[in-house]
């Protein structure tokens, strides 16, 4: 492949692996063992694998070698790994270095499954963990320790869509020897290259706007090649949390139109934000691309656009937003996002409804938030669709 290639091209084109067919689309290798011409040959790969030399599709298959190889080249990485699910992706990223003892310091606005991770799981097994508002710098500097070993933040939170100064936070993190890990599914591999900004390690849901169209769940690592096929490889041929061969035959098909399905959706995105903003059933409109949002300058900086979500707080909380929800006649009510169909979720009552209602006041979901997912449906339908249900949720 070629290295002067724009992202787009590397979109469709890196990776490949054609067979002795000459196939146009993507063989899948839909196998979960390899045979080997003589005993020397097996002992030999368990030793050490080549490029296209396969073990077991725990450990690696063409097909998702495929997918692994046009990420990395697509986010700017030297190596990927792909794993079962975004969540699948997180656990591993955070686990496979780690050891009681260690300290953490993470965003306190996360998904309500990496809270989990971050305030259960790790601490069950000894690894101190300090969560911070992820926007104030002075409360990173604050957090972090000598010993602290890794930093775990998203780039735009899950609902509340704050954006995080990914070069910031790193600095601070290397400053004390601390790994970067960032979960960019927000702000895409599209709009956003967190390794270009100080991350370590990346992590997507490829569930979402990669394969995005609600088909497969997927999720995938990034990082240097000594840390995916170190410490991150052998946590997942160990545990078992590889992406199937069928999955990363799609997420390869989501790929090819990945950038042009992104930027129609931002772009949709920021035209509706902008068009709904000041809406008498609105307290706020929350969009990175909006000059009222806190971090619109930063977000300027770090981001191409404003996204492909935004977040909506009605007056008259849980009632008023299920109002609004129980009116729309096209974007979808589902837990999704990044899909072809635009999606609304309802927070407090679904990804995030543990949590205490203390805890989530604390993190901004209130019980009149609503996150939307814009698709790819016509601009005008959406507008009248949107409009309509908010003035349905004024009552």
């Amino acid at each position: 492949m070629s290295d002067d290639w724009r992202p787009r091209t590397r979109a469709v084109h890196e990776g490949t692996r054609r067979s002795h067919y000459g196939e146009m689309s993507e063989a899948i290798y839909l196998t979960q063992g390899f045979a080997y011409p003589d005993a020397e040959t097996a002992e030999a790969r368990f030793i050490t694998s080549g490029p296209d030399e396969f073990v077991y599709a725990r450990y690696g298959n063409p097909t998702v070698r495929m997918f692994e190889d046009r990420m990395a080249s697509i986010e700017g990485a030297e190596d990927a790994f792909a794993t079962a699910s975004g969540m699948a992706a997180v656990h591993a990223a955070l686990v496979c270095q780690l050891a009681a003892g260690d300290h953490v310091v993470a965003g306190r606005a996360l998904f309500g499954s990496c809270l989990y991770i971050v305030e259960t799981l790790l601490p069950r097994f000894g690894v101190k963990v300090d969560l911070v508002d992820g926007t104030d710098l002075d409360a990173w500097k604050a957090a972090l320790r000598p010993e602290t070993k890794l930093v775990f933040l998203e780039s735009i939170s899950n609902p509340t869509l704050e954006v995080i100064d990914i070069a910031g936070v790193a600095a601070l993190a290397h400053a004390v020897g601390a790994q970067v890990v960032v979960d960019n599914v927000f702000a895409t591999p599209v709009f956003q290259r967190s390794i270009d900004l100080g991350a370590d390690v990346v992590i997507y849901s490829a569930t979402k706007h990669i394969d995005g169209h609600g088909r497969c769940l997927g999720g995938i690592v990034l990082g240097r090649r000594e840390f995916i096929r170190g410490p991150l490889e052998l946590f997942m041929k160990h545990t078992g949390g590889a992406l199937s061969p069928f999955n990363a035959w799609v997420m390869l098909k989501g790929l090819e139109t990945l950038d042009l399905r992104c930027r129609a959706q931002a772009a949709a995105a920021d035209e509706l934000a902008r068009a709904i903003d000041g809406h008498p059933a609105l307290v706020r409109t929350i969009y990175p691309g909006l000059a009222s949002h806190p971090q619109a300058i930063l977000s300027s900086r770090q981001m191409e656009t404003g996204g492909t979500m935004l977040a909506l707080e009605l007056a008259g909380g849980k009632a008023a937003a299920f109002r609004f929800l129980n009116a729309l006649r096209i974007v979808l009510i589902s837990n999704n996002l990044g899909d072809s169909r635009s999606i609304v979720t309802h927070p407090a009552t679904t990804t995030h409804q543990r949590l205490t209602a203390e805890k989530r006041a604390e993190l901004g979901i209130g019980d009149g938030l609503v996150r939307l997912s814009i698709g790819l449906e016509d601009l005008e339908d959406l507008k009248a669709d949107i409009f309509g249900a908010l003035d349905a949720a004024l009552g």
